[in-house]
């Protein structure tokens, strides 16, 4: 039986880990510039809830500053962020263009869930031209809850998808499928947190393993 795929972005398919301290240090060296910061980065923070919509993000690094500040430290991130991209320090993680092109060739459709906003989403699938197996990429921006769980559900009814499954990273992943009746997939990867990952239904070390993987046995 066909299935599709929603994969997330950040920790699944990207290796964001390449780029995210250098992105998150360009924001915090502007803020000591302005006297807004004196402290170092607080990459460890970010990783420990990475995963999360961006908002969520800077009202947690960023809890005693103004939403004003929280907007222009958002805004340099990205651009960082998709600059970084451009200049090829990210990378995609080992075999996911592989496992990408063996599902579209399969006849599976693939799509893309992720808490990141569209123009990051579209930097990463320019570089290493994704568009070539995927049927569709989702930002949180699609859905006006900030919820990965709406997003996911967005794409359902959107495309009428019935037999799908989610394979994510991170708890918001896993609780997205939860929601919408979905067996998910947890990959092992840089960003993973053991907790969280009981509560896939099945773990992954490696994006190959996805393509020996009986999904339709996977636990509801």
């Amino acid at each position: 039986m066909k299935q599709a795929y929603i994969f997330d972005m950040d920790g699944t398919l990207f290796q964001t880990d390449r780029i995210l301290g250098h992105a998150l240090e360009d924001v915090f060296a502007f803020l000591r510039e302005q006297g807004r910061w004196t402290t170092e980065t607080p990459l460890a923070e970010y990783r420990a809830i990475m995963g999360v919509p961006l908002p969520e993000v800077w009202r947690t690094l960023l809890p005693a500053h103004t939403e004003a500040d929280r907007a222009q430290a958002d805004q340099i991130f990205q651009d960082a962020l998709i600059r970084h991209i451009e200049q090829g320090h990210g990378a995609l993680y080992p075999g996911a263009e592989e496992v990408l092109a063996a599902l579209q060739a399969s006849g599976h459709a693939v799509y893309i869930a992720s808490n990141g906003w569209k123009g990051y989403l579209a930097a990463i699938v320019r570089q290493y031209a994704l568009e070539r197996w995927l049927d569709g990429v989702y930002s949180i921006e699609d859905v006006a809850s900030s919820q990965k769980s709406d997003l996911v559900a967005h794409i359902l009814a959107h495309h009428r998808l019935k037999e799908t499954v989610v394979v994510g990273d991170r708890i918001s992943d896993f609780q997205a499928a939860k929601v919408n009746g979905l067996p998910a997939i947890g990959c092992r990867f840089y960003f993973s947190n053991e907790a969280e990952l009981a509560q896939a239904d099945a773990v992954i070390d490696d994006l190959q393993e996805l393509l020996q993987l009986d999904v339709n046995a996977v636990t509801r």
